[in-house]
């Protein structure tokens, strides 16, 4: 049994996700940004008897973060995100920041506490960060959530080797990437553009193409079943030897291989 924190874990696959591990007998601590997530988690724990303890946890704040520091935890899943759309050329830097502030610099923050924990009680522990398939290759019009992933990846790649010249204990990372699945997140972020794109922008005459295109392509895209990508999350706190880098769906995958090899 695992002793897991997963934050962002009150809707999409975070929920899925902590949920899942509870029924397969891991301890888990699920914390969301919004109170009436986590009466619906702690209820459903209850009724299906699964040990499942969840709080508000706002990554953002500092006391919140520093709520770690009260649980006993060997698995980290940082799951928590955000994510934004608008082009390159005209986008608010602020929108940027914003998305930068919560997927890059408050996970990392968070994952301090933890390692810190993890070393001064010689926990052998597990860092997953969820990355997403749009940190290798991006999306037009996506530049903030895409970029902030690519960061990540960075950041974490050198966590990886960092974390292997710490003598003891043995702190294990790794990186989910998820590719389109039909939570919601992705269709919500590429509306956000449109509440300004519409009124003032380089692309206020196409704007509708444009939004066209994009329902074409998450309505054939986005995969309504969430099984496979569960079952990474699962590989990722289970595995015995763990992989640097969990991909799904498998198609989505090895797509992204390919764009990759011929420079895309």
């Amino acid at each position: 049994m695992k002793k897991i924190l997963i934050t962002g874990s009150g809707s999409g696959l975070g929920k899925e996700a902590a949920i899942f591990l509870a029924k397969r007998g891991h301890q888990v601590y699920a914390t969301t940004h919004y109170v009436e997530e986590v009466e619906y988690l702690n209820n459903y724990a209850k009724e299906n008897k699964l040990n499942l303890i969840a709080f508000k946890l706002d990554i953002l704040l500092e006391v919140d973060r520093n709520k770690v520091l009260d649980i006993d935890i060997d698995t980290y899943i940082a799951n928590a995100a955000i994510g934004d759309s608008g082009s390159v050329a005209e986008i608010d830097i602020n929108k940027i920041k914003n998305v930068f502030e919560t997927n890059v610099f408050c996970n990392i923050l968070l994952a301090q506490i933890i390692i810190r924990k993890m070393i001064n009680n010689n926990i052998n522990g597990r860092l997953i960060f969820l990355s997403s398939l749009c940190g290798r290759i991006p999306l037009p019009f996506l530049s903030p959530y895409c970029s902030s992933k690519f960061a990540l990846e960075s950041f974490i790649q050198c966590l990886k080797f960092e974390m292997r010249q710490v003598s003891s204990p043995n702190i294990e990372v790794c990186i989910i990437e998820p590719g389109a699945y039909a939570t919601g997140f992705n269709r919500i972020n590429y509306e956000k553009k449109y509440i300004w794109m519409k009124n003032n922008s380089y692309f206020k005459y196409n704007w509708e193409k444009l939004k066209n295109i994009e329902d074409k392509f998450w309505n054939i895209t986005e995969l309504k079943n969430f099984d496979s990508i569960i079952n990474k999350y699962v590989k990722a706190v289970e595995d015995k030897k763990v992989k640097f880098r969990y991909t799904a769906p498998k198609y989505q995958a090895i797509l992204v291989r390919l764009g990759r090899i011929f420079g895309l």
